[in-house]
């Protein structure tokens, strides 16, 4: 794994061993940073599962201001802070050790312009919580026009709608797809009677 562009491009990442932990791959992050390019600098960008860190690192590379990374594996929190301490950062982000719906219900200190999530494909409930929690507004951590990205296998279909959250992208790449997601205001406008 490396790091594909921005201030620390070519440098290589740790991953944790086994299989409990799946980066993303170098092609799928180019992927999603091509589309996101016009929005990583100075975003505030929240990445869940986020294992050894590469999207979020990512992410910081590109120019994000601030990137949090939410992860409760032991094993992934010292690869996460190893290969953030082997590029020499040391702002610019955080870390909540804790599972992600224990983060998403406190309230962020700033709201989040990008959020991706890549729980476990095998945890397929994760997918449906997270994106509820998000959805349904409760966690305050969407900035408005923020975007929801969620990392899947391709074979595993996610609902186009999650509360507010409404899909409105889904790419497909090898066996990994990513389906993009904003908000959408709730149509609870009053109707006129004549």
């Amino acid at each position: 794994m490396r790091i594909i562009a921005g201030t620390f491009r070519s440098r290589p990442l740790q991953a944790p061993p086994g299989l409990a932990t799946r980066p993303t791959s170098d092609r799928l992050r180019e992927t999603l940073f091509n589309v996101l390019a016009p929005r990583i600098r100075d975003a505030v960008f929240l990445d869940l599962y986020a294992g050894s860190g590469a999207v979020g690192i990512e992410a910081l590379s590109r120019g994000a201001a601030q990137v949090t990374f939410v992860e409760r594996a032991p094993a992934a929190l010292k690869i996460l802070r190893a290969n953030l301490a082997s590029l020499g950062t040391i702002k610019g982000f955080k870390i909540h050790e804790c599972n992600v719906a224990q983060s998403l219900r406190k309230p962020p200190v700033l709201p989040f312009n990008l959020i991706f999530l890549d729980p476990p494909y095998d945890v397929a409930e994760d997918y449906t919580a997270t994106l509820n929690l998000l959805g349904a507004g409760s966690a305050k951590a969407l900035a408005p026009d923020a975007i929801v990205i969620a990392e899947h296998r391709r074979k595993q279909a996610l609902n186009e709608r999650y509360g507010s959250l409404n899909r409105y992208r889904l790419l497909e790449q090898g066996d990994a797809a990513l389906s993009f997601y904003k908000a959408t205001e709730s149509s609870t406008a009053p109707t006129s009677e004549n």
